[in-house]
């Protein structure tokens, strides 16, 4: 099945799943989902920090559940256009990031690069762990190794 507008409609897990339409991208899906959280991020750093990590709870739990029905009803467990995984897992990171672009950027390209390079013990986790949880869990160790990184160059930007 290749999923269309008509399928993010037919179910708010569907659109969450595909962030907003981001997922939909017929080039890096995944890329697109993960820069698809940056104005989220600009938008809940607004907040206070404790809604601000309210909303990342919710998001990172609530992605779970959303990564699941959308996967189930592709019949795919991972579709590359599931995307929430890269927008929770970018708003877990973001925050760790020095202000400004050139933070937000660096955080962006620590992110997809261990996202797609998947190192130990990503790359093991992702091929074991399956379902909402598997999707999600590969991510967000992405966004803790991102994080790692992060905090050694953060003197130098």
């Amino acid at each position: 099945m290749r999923p269309d507008w008509a399928f993010l409609m037919a179910h708010p897990a569907h659109f969450l799943a595909f962030g907003f339409g981001a997922g939909l991208s017929p080039r890096a899906p995944g890329t697109v989902g993960s820069l698809a959280a940056l104005p989220l991020f600009a938008l809940l750093s607004l907040s206070p920090a404790g809604w601000y990590w309210a909303w990342v709870g919710v998001a990172l739990f609530a992605g779970v559940w959303i990564c699941e029905v959308a996967g189930r009803a592709l019949g795919v467990p991972d579709h590359g256009g599931i995307v929430w995984d890269e927008i929770a897992a970018m708003l877990l990171l973001l925050p760790f990031a020095p202000p400004g672009w050139p933070g937000w950027l660096a955080a962006f390209v620590l992110f997809r690069v261990f996202d797609i390079l998947k190192p130990w013990p990503i790359g093991w986790l992702d091929r074991r762990v399956k379902g909402g949880l598997g999707v999600m869990l590969d991510d967000v160790l992405a966004a803790v190794y991102a994080v790692v990184c992060l905090q050694v160059i953060k003197p130098w930007m």
